[in-house]
């Protein structure tokens, strides 16, 4: 059965209207990804761009398997996905932002028993981890 114009406007409109709404969830969660970042950085005084060179310098993609970034899908500590959800850090402490940058800086310290290294990252690296660790919802 040929298709009237009729036919084929309502198809044309159906594109535009389903490519519309997808750009504008597309704009919402691009907006929606800024805010999250944004209140990540407000709470730890950290910048979340600039963990992945971190999280890579300092090899934390080979123990912990981290959503976002390549090649960081280690077995040996918890995946960290929805991390700003948890409401533990290592089991032992409330997952708040000043624990969270103590914790990345040394574990050890705040829990004996955690085998999670020392690194040598430092406080103001451990706070822009602990801000990209934020934005994972």
């Amino acid at each position: 059965m040929p298709w009237s114009a009729k036919r084929i406007a309502l198809a044309g409109l159906a594109v535009v209207l389903v490519a519309g709404a997808g750009a504008a969830y597309g704009a919402y969660e691009y907006k929606r990804q800024e805010r999250v970042k944004s209140e990540a950085a407000a709470l730890t005084g950290g910048d979340p761009d600039q963990a992945p060179q971190l999280i890579s310098r300092y090899g934390c993609g080979g123990c912990h398997t981290i959503p976002g970034l390549r090649g960081a899908n280690g077995l040996v500590g918890p995946p960290l996905q929805k991390f700003a959800g948890r409401v533990y850090i290592g089991g032992v402490l409330p997952n708040r932002p000043d624990n969270l940058v103590r914790w990345i800086v040394n574990p050890r310290a705040l829990s004996s028993r955690t085998a999670m290294p020392r690194t040598g990252i430092s406080e103001a690296e451990a706070r822009h981890v602990a801000a990209y660790l934020l934005t994972l919802r």
